[in-house]
């Protein structure tokens, strides 16, 4: 996958034409459907494929995974109607040349009907049609833990990037949740979700090491969500992930965040320039947003050589509040 190009002019139309017929940008979702799209059914599948082409000889692999139990249902929502922004900065300004980006969604495995959801990495306006058809099923299990070991096991597992196995630099994975992870893979929820024959469960410690070493991971926790701001779930990521455990005190700069933090990491810009460039797309009130988070982590992010694994910190000044 990975063809094609995005329009924002497309975009629009598409976004003004729902609104003229009434129409959702969920409407898979929002007319009740109850098990995973076609499209975004991780079962079965070997892979999710980020390569290089001719179109786009620079390939860089992006993934945007969130939760979509309870509170964090409306995270798609926004995600949905920000996508321009995030789309916008990355290839207007030059950050990246060949952006490749895939949404998924994150449930859990004890309870819910649609625990994954993992789409295509796409060019073009087809991750819109990817994020209209997840189910926001708002379910979870109440426990303060979802299954986001599922999916660091597909991103692990199931991915095959271009940017990292033939240039090797790692993609860049954004977790977006607000609970925590369970503390292992369990094999019967693989063979059922995903499909994969395991002799035994995986650690969660392990699966997050062996998505590091091709994925540079974070994990953003919004306002506004259940648990938002609640220390035991911020030390738990802190513990995996040092200080790419990232708090967000609005939930509207997400799309900012992320793509901001790739310019920074693949060197693009400086941070001023980054928060001039936020402006001049008018999103200036995502910039006191952004701006608290990079001045930590976005600048700390080098390509990992293959087979390397940056190393996580548990120091508690090392969770970054935006």
């Amino acid at each position: 996958m990975g063809s094609g190009a995005w329009s924002t002019d497309v975009y629009r139309a598409a976004s003004a034409y729902r609104k003229a017929t009434g129409a959702s940008a969920f409407a898979y979702s929002d007319g009740g459907a109850r098990t995973v799209h076609p499209t975004l059914d991780p079962r079965g599948v070997a892979a999710r494929e980020s390569r290089d082409s001719t179109e786009h000889p620079q390939s860089l692999a992006v993934a945007v995974l969130f939760d979509v139990t309870g509170s964090m249902g409306g995270v798609p929502r926004t995600l949905q109607q920000k996508l321009p922004q995030l789309l916008g900065l990355l290839l207007r300004k030059g950050y990246v040349t060949d952006p490749q980006i895939l949404f998924g969604a994150i449930g859990d495995a004890t309870c819910d009907r649609v625990p994954l959801q993992i789409g295509q990495f796409e060019s073009d306006n087809r991750m819109d049609d990817h994020l209209g058809n997840i189910v926001l099923e708002g379910g979870g299990g109440g426990q303060m833990m979802e299954s986001y070991e599922l999916a660091m096991y597909f991103m692990a597992r199931h991915t095959s990037i271009d940017c990292h196995e033939r240039r090797g630099k790692r993609g860049y994975l954004f977790v977006i949740g607000d609970e925590m992870a369970y503390p292992k893979v369990k094999a019967r929820e693989i063979r059922k979700v995903i499909g994969d024959d395991l002799d035994e469960d995986v650690p969660l410690r392990a699966i997050v090491d062996e998505v590091r070493r091709r994925w540079d991971t974070y994990y953003l926790m919004p306002a506004g969500s259940h648990y938002a701001g609640n220390r035991r779930i911020l030390d738990f990521w802190r513990d995996l992930l040092g200080q790419n455990a990232v708090e967000l005190d609005d939930l509207d700069a997400v799309c900012e965040t992320i793509a901001t933090t790739v310019a920074l990491g693949e060197e693009a810009c400086d941070l001023d320039t980054a928060l001039a460039d936020l402006r001049d797309v008018g999103a200036g009130d995502a910039a006191t947003t952004v701006s608290r988070a990079l001045a930590r982590i976005g600048t700390g992010r080098t390509p990992a050589v293959r087979g390397t694994l940056p190393a996580a910190s548990g120091h508690a000044d090392q969770v970054t509040r935006l």
